[in-house]
């Protein structure tokens, strides 16, 4: 039995399993008229992948889907295939870089991507937080590639294959000249690839984008649907022109959740307080950050319509590996997104030795916590939360010390300080 891979053509998962059957010498014939949405739903289908997911391997040993695990298999059908490196530690830089493509750079392309076509809510802060992640991801890579033409080692290893195609969505659908630019190793690095010839006998001629395509909103495609219906209503006109229009407005009432229930936090009294000035004051000032800045802040708070609160991570005792726990806060913030309308935040990580220190403060909308955060961020129960009580001076130190990323902060330095804002 031949190997046959059900996905449609252009999906640059099944990119990856077909360049790896030209370095390996594997024939991959594709299902033939694999339709999505349609084969990908049939009984036969759901029985290789019960999820129906795309792309899947149908083998003589049974059915293999997950992409990355595909390729794996392809490339391990050649005995000692250089594709998976000379030696051991060859193997390993391997997965490491295939999981870093898969995790760093491709979740975040398709974060960025899918709220654009329509196919996830678009929300402009949770973009905001794709974008700087797989920038931050980029110039790691960036830096990997400075120094070296391949991934691994001196020749193409399925690394390069997954991390190329990974890539292949960014420069062809978002990454505009202007956006790559800043990552000249990664550009070098991705035309090279392509170029290469199983590459192109794949991929063909590859063309980076020019423009990040406009949002489609979700709804489009049903009010496309609704207008095309005035012919089948022109015969009820006859009999009574006013009574279908009666149900067509109330159905237009009931589909018509445009209009969001408001945030409670944006039914509270006007404050005096602009949190967006105080975010461009802390962000602009660069000299005299106590004189300035934290100055600014207490001239702005309105201890009427903001409240501050500090809180300090309930299991410091395991943040025992330093890039662990950068990441661990790193992660909440981003998912503080939902609240950035209504909050600023300084988390520090303290310590010159494990177990490190979490402690942060926030800045709220509102004399609680909101609600709709303790609800939906999960990392808020991790923290122990104490409302500041700016009558008493010590405390009111803190926030400022706090703002400001003193160091020494309460006798200890400072690994590292992230602000949200």
């Amino acid at each position: 039995m031949a190997l046959v891979l059900h996905a449609g053509r252009t999906n640059k998962n099944v990119y990856k399993t077909l360049i790896a059957a030209e370095y390996t010498g594997v024939k991959v014939a594709l299902a033939p008229n694999f339709e999505m949405g349609v084969s990908n739903k049939t009984p036969e289908f759901l029985k290789m992948n019960p999820i129906g997911k795309v792309p899947v391997l149908e083998t003589p040993d049974g059915p293999i889907f997950e992409s990355n695990a595909i390729a794996r298999y392809v490339t391990r059908l050649k005995a000692d295939n250089p594709l998976y490196g000379l030696s051991s530690i060859d193997y390993a830089h391997i997965e490491q870089w295939i999981d870093f493509g898969s995790l760093e750079i491709d979740a975040n392309i398709v974060n960025w991507f899918r709220p654009r076509m329509g196919r996830a809510v678009y929300l402009p802060p949770a973009e905001e937080a794709a974008i700087a992640a797989l920038k931050r991801a980029l110039g790691a890579l960036n830096t990997h590639l400075a120094s070296c033409t391949y991934l691994v080692g001196d020749s193409v290893t399925l690394a390069d294959i997954i991390m190329t195609c990974n890539l292949f969505m960014g420069f062809t659908k978002l990454m505009t000249k202007s956006f790559t630019s800043e990552f000249p190793h990664v550009e070098r690095y991705f035309w090279t690839m392509v170029n290469q010839p199983n590459f192109k006998k794949v991929l063909g001629e590859v063309k980076q984008t020019d423009s990040v395509p406009a949002v489609q909103s979700a709804k489009k495609p049903a009010q496309a649907k609704e207008s095309a219906k005035p012919k089948a209503k022109e015969e009820p006109k006859k009999e009574a022109k006013k009574e279908p229009a009666k149900p067509k407005a109330e159905a237009e009432e009931e589909e018509a959740p445009k209009p969001k229930p408001k945030n409670p936090l944006d039914l509270l009294p006007p404050s005096k307080m602009i949190l967006d000035d105080w975010k461009r004051l802390y962000s602009n000032t660069k000299t005299n950050f106590r004189e300035v800045a934290i100055k600014g802040f207490w001239d702005m708070y309105d201890p009427e319509g903001y409240s501050l609160w500090f809180c300090d991570y309930k299991y410091n005792d395991e943040n025992t590996v330093s890039f662990v726990t950068l990441n661990k806060v790193g992660g909440f913030l981003q998912r503080m997104d939902l609240a950035r309308k209504y909050a600023f935040g300084k988390m520090l990580i303290i310590g010159a030795n494990p177990p490190y220190k979490v402690k942060g403060l926030w800045l709220f909308r509102g004399q609680e916590i909101p609600e709709f955060v303790m609800n939906e961020c999960y990392d808020m129960e991790l923290y122990e939360w104490t409302k500041v009580d700016i009558s008493d001076e010590n405390q009111k130190e803190l926030v400022s010390q706090m703002i400001e990323d003193q160091e020494p902060f309460e006798g200890e330095p400072l690994l590292d300080a992230k602000c949200f804002k």
